[in-house]
């Protein structure tokens, strides 16, 4: 998994200013109701900034890096784990009220995504939702020029598996099993990233 962790490792100039609009997206989108629960941001990486900067009961962020040592953070626990190398999330049936997956979506393998999805909704309890954003597959030579400007990570956008678009991920979503009358779909940062919201 990748993440937010590009903010300090292989940084552009924009990372940070995009880190924080990705926040403001997820944080907008969570219903309040449901910060009364557990989150678990997938991909959180080695410093969780959205963690750091949402309010919820319980946090937790599940990486392949993590910084420092697994365990509890402040009031964040972490947990180095890998999904794309063992297809499966370390959590019960129904334990999260929310999964987030901010500008991860496109670092997974294609076909290692469908049953990353489907572990996403195994644990999310129901009526959780899960919250996804990426770039808009318009975007891969704008990124790529951004990155060679050096104002975005070039080790971030080579890590980039594919692009996206709406239809796309809702036949995802639809195939690991959420309903498509739960899924909803937008836009930020003048149409060049996705939002994406299904609910269990």
């Amino acid at each position: 998994m990748v993440g937010i962790r590009r903010v300090t490792r292989g940084s552009g100039l924009l990372e940070g200013f995009l880190a924080r609009q990705r926040v403001r997206v997820a944080n907008r989108m969570i219903p309040a109701g449901h910060r009364e629960g557990r989150l678990l941001d997938v991909g959180c990486g080695v410093f969780p900034f959205f963690l750091a900067s949402t309010l919820f009961h319980e946090k937790y962020g599940v990486d392949k890096f993590t910084l420092g040592e697994p365990g509890v953070e402040g009031n964040i626990r972490l947990v180095r784990h890998d999904i794309e190398a063992t297809g499966e999330l370390p959590f019960s049936d129904g334990f999260f009220d929310v999964v987030t997956m901010l500008a991860v979506f496109e670092h997974i393998e294609p076909a290692r995504l469908g049953g990353t999805i489907r572990e996403i909704q195994r644990i999310l309890r129901p009526g959780g939702m899960y919250l996804l954003t990426t770039p808009a597959s318009w975007t891969a030579g704008l990124l790529r020029l951004l990155a060679w400007a050096g104002l975005v990570s070039r080790e971030e956008i080579e890590e980039h598996k594919d692009v996206y678009d709406h239809p796309k991920i809702v036949d995802i979503l639809r195939a690991a099993g959420f309903d498509e009358d739960g899924i909803e779909t937008g836009y930020f940062e003048g149409y060049a990233n996705l939002w994406v919201t299904a609910r269990k």
